[in-house]
Order: structure tokens, then sequence, then C-alpha cells
């Protein structure tokens, strides 16, 4: 019985060959449309995120928005919708935290705590709270982590197409036939 013995660099060089040549043989594809922040997606929010609704003893934070950057638009974008969701919020009802839209496709991102007041980069549209900005969580203590979904939507529609004060189901409507793609990020947020 003859045996064969493969060198450590014959394997490699045979792996190399065998990766280039698939590679060779896959057509390369763009990047995909993503959402970018300062937590990594699945992960928890600052404190500084949480809301800071006075009157609300489950706002324990400052209520600054999270820096947001997006890239690789689909093609055939003309501006950006941006919701923020908490669908464990009001016992399973869902709490919208904040509505943006009319982003134009020149903006790449938004700073930390620009999407807490006004900004001439959106339009507000009409939280929960009746609120055009973002307004952070207000986690009750004792009810698990809530999933806050940022969702991102391209749009074929012009920057200045929609009204501002649209509700989450009044844009999603609107924006039915018009979405080119989306992207998202969860940040977790909870109290004990």
């Amino acid at each position: 019985m003859q045996r064969l013995f493969i060198t450590a660099p014959a394997v490699l060089s045979l792996a190399g060959c065998a990766g280039s040549a698939g590679n060779a043989a896959s057509p390369s594809k763009p990047p995909p449309f993503a959402l970018t922040s300062s937590f990594k997606d699945g992960a928890m929010l600052a404190l500084k995120n949480a809301g800071n609704a006075k009157a609300n003893p489950n706002c324990i934070g400052d209520n600054v928005s999270p820096p947001l950057s997006w890239s690789n638009l689909p093609p055939g974008t003309r501006s950006l919708a941006i919701t923020m969701v908490d669908p464990e919020g009001r016992n399973g009802l869902g709490v919208v935290h904040w509505v943006a839209y009319g982003i134009p496709v020149s903006v790449e991102g938004l700073a930390e705590n620009e999407a807490s007041s006004p900004s001439p980069k959106f339009t507000g549209g009409k939280g929960t709270a009746g609120l055009g900005t973002y307004t952070g969580p207000c986690t009750p203590p004792g009810t698990g982590m809530h999933h806050y979904t940022f969702t991102l939507i391209a749009t074929d529609l012009e920057p200045t197409q929609l009204a501002a004060g649209l509700t989450h189901a009044e844009l999603i409507a609107r924006l039915d036939g018009h979405a080119k793609g989306a992207t998202g990020l969860v940040g977790l947020f909870g109290r004990p």
C-alpha cells in the first residue's frame, strides 16, 4: 500500500487555487444597502438615548438620538424615510418613537442628537407621543428587553412630496409602491 503525503504548503496552494477559481466564477455583487450607528445591531442603546419626559417616571435618559449613517442606496432612490418602533411597547400594541421622511439622497446620515429636534435634513412625521422628532425609550421596569427597531426605507419620491405630520401608518400607506428597499438596526433597552 502506497501512502501519499501532502505538505502544508501544498495544501495551502491547493486551497488558494480552489478559492480563486470559486471567486472567478461568481459575479461581483454590489454592497448591500446598510444602516449603521454607534450601537451594534442587537446591542443595548445607551442610557443617554432613553427618553427624558419629566412627567413620565419611566423616562430616565437624556433623549439623545444615536448617530445614524447609511450607504449603498438602491438604484432609483430619490429620498429616504426612517422610523423607530418598539413592538413590545404599550403591552404589545407598539409605540412609534420616531417618523421622519423626505430625507434627500445627498444626506448620508444624522449626527448624534440631530434627530432630537427639528432639522432641515428631514420632514417630521408623528410618533405615538404626537412629536415629529426622536423620542427615546421610556421602558417600564419589569417588562423585559424591548426591541427598538430603526428602519430606513429608500423611496422613489421627491424629498418634498409628502406633507409634514404623517403618522407611521399614513407614511407606510403613502410609500406603498414607492419603496426601493430597506435596511435596519435593532437597539435593546430595558430595566429590571
